[in-house]
């Protein structure tokens, strides 16, 4: 058996992608975009090669687009074989998929005018609507923990990850040669007791493992003290009139958010102000996790039982924003207020506009609430940029940036560890993706010295035989 890691590998946190070879069988595991880094278009529009011809089957982790973006190339490659995932992670799928063709189709719009007035020739986008259509027709939804049959010799397994609603960790179990072997892909790994969604549910056996190393070199701040700084600097902000913006991810963080200040509300922790969801994505993304209660935790359940959460923001005076020229009125509301909207990285969406608007005035609070990749905006404003570039004009960063780690959907190192204590006993080999160079060399280091097992770090083009 051959593994051949396309993405998150080599020091980089996106374009997850690995395909798995036996004598029998081609299975791609996640086929994710690449984010935020330079040349991230080039890497994508790498053409789909006879590396991914002759595939049996593709397996999803979760919906989230570094492990999801570059699916629809798999159509444009003639794939028709199955798309196998869990129910809500098909549903995600569809939704940020589409998203994804529709920013590009819009934002090459406009790239194109451009090209065309300097006498150049139009780009076409990464894939279209049509793509992801054609793409969502193969999709066939898994039940957790019920092993499936997905390609000759190979069986899947699905268990929770706790990382977004239909996140799983994957174990395949691979009859290849005359022998058997069992390889484990973790995913992205949720936070342990974060509200919402349950804990992630580890493995207990594998010869092999694939483990995420988003955060492996630290701990968040506990989920209670961040949730302290947060209702400390909403007062701040309302004592000050300023408005908040939240770079959101639409899938999982909004969700969050919403509930916890529909909690701050319902408490007591902070006077009722307006919260704007500008993002159409957050709010169907919203709508699929109503929808899929049995993968709430029970604090979750028990939240919404006794109130609504939308009834609770509306009646502080938010509301969601759908169109454009909703999401232009914001920048006429005065604050307080609590603007959310994507991209959660700051490299696209309504977000760029609101922080072209309001970035240089001292009153404004940004508060970052997720992982920011290298050469993003939002990477740039955690390391304390002083000057941003938004849509080619310089804007000064004159409001306070917070950073909310506490928040953040990716285990820490702690619950890493804790993931992969059950399987440690059995010495398994340990392949460490999905990491900057920093943080899963330090998670190598500690699961040298707590279980005696030396990590391997690929490169984009290594291949993992097993």
């Amino acid at each position: 058996m051959k593994i051949f890691p396309h993405g998150a590998v080599g020091g980089e946190v996106t374009g997850s992608a690995y395909l798995v070879e036996t004598d029998k069988a081609r299975v791609l595991v996640d086929f994710g975009l690449f984010q935020g880094m330079a040349h991230a278009d080039d890497k994508n529009r790498v053409p789909i090669t006879n590396n991914f011809a002759g595939l049996n089957a593709v397996l999803l982790t979760h919906a989230h687009l570094d492990h999801t973006g570059r699916l629809p190339l798999l159509i444009q490659g003639g794939y028709t074989g199955p798309v196998y995932c869990t129910p809500a992670t098909a549903e995600m799928t569809n939704l940020i998929l589409r998203d994804a063709a529709k920013i590009q189709e819009s934002d090459l719009e406009r790239i194109n005018r451009k090209r065309q007035r300097q006498g150049r020739e139009p780009v076409t986008p990464l894939y279209r609507l049509a793509d992801v259509e054609a793409l969502m027709k193969l999709v066939k939804p898994v039940a957790y923990k019920q092993p499936v049959a997905v390609a000759p010799g190979i069986t899947a397994q699905w268990v929770e990850a706790g990382h977004m609603l239909g996140s799983a960790s994957i174990q395949l179990t691979v009859e290849d040669a005359g022998r058997k072997k069992v390889v484990v892909f973790s995913g992205d790994l949720g936070q342990r007791n974060a509200p919402i969604l349950m804990d992630f549910e580890p493995f207990t056996s594998a010869d092999l493992i694939f483990l995420e190393s988003t955060y492996g070199d630290r701990d968040h701040q506990s989920f209670e003290e961040t949730l302290n700084q947060f209702v400390e600097i909403v007062n701040i902000a309302v004592n000050e009139r300023g408005k908040m913006l939240v770079p959101t991810f639409a899938v999982g963080r909004a969700q969050l958010l919403c509930t916890l200040l529909a909690w701050m509300f319902r408490k007591k922790k902070a006077p009722p102000f307006p919260v704007y969801l500008d993002s159409p994505m957050a709010i169907e993304a919203t709508n699929i996790y109503a929808k899929h209660r049995e993968l709430w935790d029970e604090e979750m359940q028990n939240f919404v039982a006794e109130a609504s959460i939308r009834g609770e923001l509306e009646q502080a005076g938010g509301h969601v924003s759908v169109t454009a020229d909703d999401s232009k009125k914001l920048n006429e509301a005065p604050g307080p207020c609590l603007i959310m909207a994507g991209a959660g990285m700051c490299n696209a969406g309504r977000i760029l506009h609101h922080l072209r608007a309001n970035l240089w005035k001292p009153e404004t609070h940004i508060l970052i609430v997720g992982f920011q990749g290298v050469g993003t905006i939002g990477r740039a404003l955690v390391d304390g940029a002083k000057e941003i570039n938004i849509f080619g004009e310089p804007v000064a960063v004159k409001g306070r940036v917070h950073t909310l780690g506490g928040f953040s959907a990716h285990a820490g190192q702690t619950d890493l560890l804790w993931w992969f204590k059950s399987l440690a006993p059995g010495k398994p080999r340990v392949v460490l993706t999905h990491g900057e160079d920093g943080p899963r060399r330090e998670l190598a280091k500690r699961i040298l010295s707590d279980f005696g097992i030396t990590c391997q770090m690929p490169a984009i083009a290594e291949v993992i035989e097993a």
